[in-house]
């Protein structure tokens, strides 16, 4: 059958930006792809691939150097206002107007689109009954949860019917529960509807479930098909292992992670790891295969689970179907491995101590009945927990649970309301400016000046946390080494990609060498090449005796933390091991209050956080209307 037509469609596309008003970077690079009506498609790729520019490209926002570009079989160049006129573009930042109700801002983006009256009432019905923001038409915008401004947004799109829809990451920095319910509506427009979407993501999940995916690198179209066809690269390569008792999951993803020339990724999953064997298509030697055993090259040569076994004898290895994002991992290490620079192991640590085996571990936190109200508003309540030298621990939790509010209490930034806390042996209720000394905070939208170069940037804060002179010197050559930024130190912070603004976020928290680090969503819209630099990275510090304190939207990440907690509505919902929450989310799917052994776990943590939280809500609800 004929596809037709396709609804977007460009040849040889080309976009460069000169950078620092001299050096050029090719965002766009020869791409030529088709989208074809009534089809969800994803773009996928790493921090500055090209994706956010060829949306833009097509949305009529910016022309391209060279190229053909058709969109609803309009040339953008000519007349980039009829295209305008006819597509719905979501941005990663929506303009939301925050001091204008959910109702207000809706009326403004209908006005500004031109929608009828009598339009409008049906539509916006329909707007409130797939984002479920009808009860909140008054609330100002401002006072939304991440994931309810994220839907308010698609509403505020979606006030025309348009043919096609454009959304740059729509789901970063929203939690499962309100990525699903933003999934649920995308395909109920695609399916429904009969709407054509092409959206960029950072979760390989959802690109999964899209008829057509494109994946770009460094502006070139690396690879593109059916999920299947990606996939496919990775097709019995894919293998789970079982850490030996005493190594955590973490620990053993980051040795596989180091060894570059067999393993093209490796991620906790489920209390183990998952890995992708690194072949050569061939004999199913991996590239780079050197240093190994006569005998382990043999059995390489007869294919990736007798090698992976002979190289790992010590693990529990078993094979698993490939996934796309495995595809994606094996297609980017091909591409870029020889361009990595090894990460120092172990890598020099901020933090003088070390895990010792046996040894009763040091305190570093200590929270106990924790409150923090806004007014009537209790954000926090009744919190209590306590955080290990050496250990990682997440903090968890839908849009306006509360985790941020807790986090903020943590790293000193606003004051409790009641309870103790105590951070590095110091009361943050009478001695916050003590403990500061002793944290290192990674703030969500990086706190760095683009205006300022590397090395003025570490000067900067520097000076904040104390440091001077030959110190100073000293300490800022050690993370410019150590996060492998000396080829930048001299370049505008704003023209950064975004994976080096994150390592030089890291870079500057580090430099006074603090005890205890707190990372506000890190890895947000970072793709998975960057999230594995990134927590290979974090492994290291906490081996060196670096407290880390994470919140993420990324449930894969959970596994990586020693324990987390899970908040929601102000209150801790589940607290321990990841293997623990699993357990404990397990018993209330299947009604089984023991789960011994796990045996009723929850598949993955992003299933665990959504069943935890969804029966607490359940719960409340019940109780609410026996009252």
């Amino acid at each position: 059958m004929s596809l037709g037509a396709p609804v977007l469609s460009c040849r040889d596309l080309h976009k460069r930006f000169a950078v620092n008003g001299a050096r050029e970077t090719r965002a766009l690079d020869g791409v030529s792809l088709d989208v074809h009506a009534g089809t969800l498609c994803a773009l996928v790729g790493p921090d500055g691939a090209g994706k956010t520019t060829l949306l833009r490209l097509a949305a009529g926002l910016m022309r391209a150097d060279e190229g053909a570009l058709r969109v609803l079989g309009i040339d953008v160049a000519q007349d980039p206002q009829a295209v305008q006129d006819r597509i719905s573009y979501m941005p990663q930042r929506f303009g939301l107007y925050e001091d204008l109700s959910v109702q207000e801002n809706l009326d403004l983006y209908a006005d500004l689109h031109g929608v009828s009256r009598s339009v409008r009432r049906e539509r916006y019905a329909r707007l409130m009954e797939m984002t479920d923001l009808g009860r909140f038409t008054a609330r100002p915008a401002g006072k939304l949860s991440g994931g309810m401004k994220q839907k308010l947004g698609l509403a505020c799109t979606l006030v025309r019917s348009p043919p096609l829809l454009l959304l740059d990451e729509p789901t970063v920095g929203v939690d499962p529960l309100s990525r699903r319910e933003l999934w649920q509506i995308v395909q109920q427009l695609v399916e429904g509807d009969g709407l054509t979407v092409l959206m960029s993501t950072a979760y390989l999940d959802e690109a999964e479930r899209c008829a057509q995916v494109y994946m770009l690198d460094e502006g070139r179209l690396l690879a593109e098909g059916a999920p299947k066809s990606i996939r496919a690269h990775a097709q019995g390569r894919a293998f789970v292992a079982q850490p030996p008792p005493g190594q955590s999951a973490r620990a053993l993803q980051a040795r596989l992670l180091d060894d570059r020339a067999a393993i093209a990724d490796a991620v906790p999953q489920g209390g183990a790891v998952r890995l992708v064997w690194q072949g050569d298509g061939g004999e199913g030697v991996p590239v780079g295969w050197v240093e190994r055993s006569e005998a382990q090259h043999n059995a390489a040569s007869n294919g990736p689970m007798l090698g992976i076994a002979a190289l790992y004898p010590t693990y529990n290895i078993r094979p698993v179907p490939a996934r796309l994002e495995d595809g994606f991992m094996l297609l980017l290490r091909a591409r870029h491995d020889a361009d990595v620079p090894p990460l120092p192991n172990p890598l020099p640590q901020a933090g003088e101590g070390t895990k010792q085996d046996g040894a009763m571990p040091e305190t570093v936190i200590e929270v106990h009945d924790l409150i923090r109200k806004f007014g009537d508003f209790t954000a926090v309540d009744h919190t209590s927990f306590s955080v290990a030298r050496g250990e990682v621990f997440g903090l968890l939790g839908p849009n306006g649970a509360g985790k941020t509010t807790t986090f903020r209490m943590l790293c000193g930034l606003l004051p409790a309301s009641g309870g103790t806390l105590r951070v590095a042996g110091v009361d943050l209720r009478t001695a916050r400016a003590q403990a500061r000394r002793n944290i290192g905070y990674v703030a969500q939208k990086f706190s760095l000046y683009g205006n300022l170069t590397v090395d003025e940037n570490l000067a900067f804060f520097g000076g904040v946390y104390g440091l001077h002179g030959a110190r100073l010197r000293q300490r800022s050559d050690a993370v410019l080494r150590d996060f492998d930024l000396q080829g930048v130190r001299g370049m505008g912070t704003g023209a950064l990609p975004g994976g080096f603004k994150r390592r030089l976020a890291m870079a500057a928290a580090l430099l006074h060498e603090p005890e205890i680090l707190f990372l506000d969503e890190p890895t947000s819209g970072a793709d998975p090449l960057a999230r594995r630099e990134f927590w290979r990275r974090i492994t290291a510090l906490a081996e060196g005796g670096v407290t880390v304190v994470v919140t993420t939207h990324f449930m894969e990440e959970a596994e990586y933390c020693d324990r987390i907690v899970i908040q929601d509505a102000g209150r801790v919902l589940a607290l321990g091991t990841p293997r623990e929450v699993r357990a404990q989310a397990g018993a209330l799917a299947h009604g089984d209050k023991d789960a011994e052994g796990g045996a009723h776990e929850a598949a993955d943590m992003e299933q665990a956080f959504i069943h935890i939280v969804e029966a607490a809500r359940a719960a409340a609800h019940q109780a609410g209307a026996v009252k």
